[in-house]
């Protein structure tokens, strides 16, 4: 698909949104990709994880564990796992920053684990969901998202990626943002 038609399709489904919007990044833009419009109509959720699941079948190393972090990437660690017969694991927000497994999610010493997400904006999530596989003693084999902001632009240290959809949405720090400087509401996502 290209971008257009990726566009096209999340707008179909109410999934993209436009305005003025400041993302949990604290970057600012004209275009929300609202992932939540897509996850609760589980045909469509099933459909783009069997993507992932298609991804992940042909990885060099086979996946053991599916994970991502907390609250997208659970449904999509789940139907995934689910499509692959693999167990899915959640990394929740620490206290102290960054994400953890809890509630006695444990991988064995270098268990290959996949890392799913919903909306790749930054790659913050992503990049605290595999520094918390690390520090449990798994090893990332591949990233796969339902939705990339970036046009393929983030790169998680060399690791296989894959993107149901791919968009090209400017973003903007606050002090350059032409939207801010129109005088547009913000909306806090």
């Amino acid at each position: 698909m290209t971008a257009a038609r990726d566009l096209e399709l999340l707008k179909s489904h109410g999934a993209v949104l436009e305005g003025h919007f400041q993302y949990a990044s604290g970057r600012h833009g004209g275009h929300y990709a609202e992932k939540f419009r897509l996850l609760e109509q589980p045909g469509v959720t099933v459909e783009l994880c069997a993507q992932i699941a298609e991804f992940a079948r042909a990885l060099p190393t086979a996946a053991e564990v599916v994970a991502g972090p907390a609250t997208g990437g659970i449904i999509l660690a789940y139907e995934t796992g689910r499509q692959l017969g693999l167990r899915a694991f959640f990394a929740e927000s620490a206290e102290a920053g960054g994400r953890e497994f809890r509630r006695g999610f444990a991988f064995s010493d270098g268990q290959p684990v996949l890392v799913v997400d919903d909306v790749l904006t930054t790659g913050g999530s992503i990049r605290d969901a595999l520094a918390a596989v690390r520090a449990g003693g798994g090893e990332p084999i591949a990233v796969a998202v339902l939705v990339d902001r970036t046009n393929g632009a983030t790169d998680f240290d060399g690791l296989p990626f894959h993107a149901c959809l791919t968009l090209e949405i400017p973003s903007y720090d606050a002090a350059d943002c032409p939207h801010c400087e129109a005088g547009e509401p913000l909306t806090i996502t």
